[in-house]
């Protein structure tokens, strides 16, 4: 198959890449051969103007009649995605990452910076580190946090650099890092900005290694929006009491009753999470 031209989410023309499909489809621990032999249907069937969208769900039914957990984990995105409109749960989603990583954590703090107040998303310390994050959270595909983006959260972490904070341990202390995490991706001249600016950013596949996609996987934190067991307005019950992963879902049984679910999809959502956490 060659020369075939698809369209990015962005709207953009570019020619389908085999070897993406399949590294993305491995990176979800599909088998080789599974991962082959969908790609090689995908190549099969494509016509010219396909969408990445659409390639996407191809690929995410075929896989899941193959192999039901690796197709979890390949619709990771999505899911993240699927969050919720507001981004507050990406900012939670975020926080416990960090928790599972040894940091104490909060969400909307307010920071006195030397010209400004800040109210900062994400708040992480342990005895080495303060860490201030801004998390952007985007609940449609071809988003990209841009320059613009990136300059404005450096300003703001420019203006607490010198400030000292007595929240966060014993003594008082000034930030060590300043982040911007994404669940999309970031353009090319914030990159090139943040690059020049040693700022640290997080997408969805950037950097190549550490990126977003990395962090949610060490960290076995798969949101509970990557089940098929429970439907959306499950998910809004389980968000509203605070139930954003799977993880948390598994720990709090009684939680789970308090939200009205069923015991009986209350026991077909443990199952599947047993097959996702494997």
């Amino acid at each position: 198959m060659n020369n075939k031209y698809i369209i990015k989410a962005t709207g953009e023309r570019e020619e389908f890449n085999s070897q993406k499909l399949l590294s993305s489809l491995m990176r979800a621990q599909a088998s080789r051969e599974i991962a082959e032999k969908i790609v090689a249907q995908i190549e099969s069937e494509l016509k010219e103007g396909d969408t990445t969208r659409e390639i996407y769900h191809h690929a995410f039914k075929l896989l899941e009649d193959e192999e039901r957990p690796a197709a979890v984990r390949y619709s990771l995105r999505r899911a993240i995605m699927e969050l919720g409109p507001t981004g507050f749960p990406f900012e939670n989603f975020i926080a416990e990452i960090f928790r599972t990583k040894g940091f104490e954590t909060t969400t909307d703090f307010i920071a006195q910076g030397e010209c400004a107040e800040h109210e900062i998303d994400i708040t992480a310390w342990n005895k080495d580190k303060l860490i201030m994050i801004e998390a952007k959270f985007h609940n449609e595909y071809g988003v990209k946090s841009d320059l613009k983006v990136a300059l404005y959260i450096k300003s703001r972490w420019d203006d607490l650099a010198n400030q000292e904070f007595e929240n966060f341990g014993p003594n008082k202390r000034r930030l060590d890092e300043g982040w911007l995490i994404t669940n999309t991706k970031f353009s090319e001249s914030a990159i090139k900005y943040a690059k020049c600016r040693n700022m640290k950013l997080i997408g969805w596949n950037y950097p190549e290694k550490g990126n977003l996609q990395d962090m949610v996987e060490e960290a076995h934190l798969h949101p509970i929006t990557c089940l098929n067991s429970i439907t959306q307005s499950d998910e809004k019950l389980l968000m509203e009491a605070g139930i954003v992963l799977c993880k948390q879902a598994k720990d709090n049984p009684d939680i789970l009753k308090q939200t009205g679910l069923s015991n009986e999809k209350i026991e077909k959502m443990m199952k599947e999470i047993d097959l996702i956490q494997k």
